[in-house]
């Protein structure tokens, strides 16, 4: 497996809002992730849990990142991660800007002052076979109960509008739609109330999660879709059950930009890691 066996392995722990990960430093030496291990991680009564596992790597720019949901698949883009990382590699080097690769492609971050990190999570995608869906349709408002919006971010999102995302029984509304035939690659599920032009509360499923505090994507496809459906401008303030993030739509890409936290550090003892073997 590759995964230090022999001497443990180290990790941090960081969240963007409560939207929780563990962090794998692999630029020093290689780390190999098979399923087995993110799903054994993310165990959070027999491992350590998180929303996403991340790892760092060399590559484009400062530093490549590799996410993966608790269920042991891979996602392409993970926003508040990339906050969290880019938070940790500006203080390690002193820098106040950098760029990650994803296989979204190149974010750029930067400090946004006030102990704020902000990405930019590029261009949303907006065309059918690029989120993608199954077939040709207008993504603005799909052929499903209630009418949600199709985005992609990197990864697929569908966005409902609805009255008090309060009220929505999101445990057994997100799965129904994970899976919905349209989505071949499975979606992440927000649902949204506007609560002013420039304000929605949004509360998010994540596909291979379930419920999340916060997801940073999720709430970049949500401010797009809302500003599609004139709902709301390009600059919008989201609160999800964990906190609040500012998005911005600008020329250049969906800016994001919220609080980050590294919480703690930790080895994953060689037992551990010998059991997934």
């Amino acid at each position: 497996m590759n995964t230090r066996a022999d001497t443990g392995l180290p990790f941090m722990k960081m969240h963007g809002l409560g939207n929780d990960f563990v962090v794998v430093d692999a630029r020093a030496r290689p780390v190999s992730v098979t399923p087995a291990l993110v799903v054994a991680l993310a165990d959070r009564h027999m491992g350590v849990g998180f929303d996403q596992l991340a790892v760092i790597e060399p590559g484009q720019g400062d530093a490549h990142l590799t996410f993966y949901n608790s269920d042991g698949s891979t996602s392409g883009a993970c926003g508040n991660a990339t906050r969290c990382i880019a938070r940790f590699l500006m203080d390690e080097t002193g820098r106040d800007s950098l760029s990650l690769s994803t296989d979204r492609g190149v974010i750029l971050a930067r400090d946004a002052g006030d102990g704020l990190t902000a990405v930019n999570m590029g261009q949303p995608q907006l065309e059918w076979n690029a989120i993608p869906l199954a077939e040709e349709m207008d993504t603005l408002e799909l052929p499903i109960e209630g009418g949600p919006t199709a985005t992609g971010m990197g990864n697929p999102h569908c966005t409902f509008f609805v009255e008090d995302a309060e009220a929505i029984p999101l445990e057994q509304f997100g799965p129904r739609y994970e899976h919905h035939p349209l989505y071949p690659e499975r979606t992440n599920v927000q649902v949204a109330s506007v609560v002013a032009p420039d304000h929605l509360r949004m509360r998010v499923w994540e596909r291979g999660v379930g419920v999340t505090l916060a997801s940073g994507s999720s709430s970049c496809a949500t401010a797009v879709a809302a500003a599609r459906r004139g709902l709301t401008g390009r600059q919008v303030r989201i609160d999800l059950d964990g906190g609040t993030l500012k998005i911005d739509w600008r020329e250049d890409g969906v800016w994001m930009t919220g609080g980050t936290s590294h919480v703690f550090d930790g080895v994953l003892t060689p037992d551990f890691l010998r059991g997934l073997e």
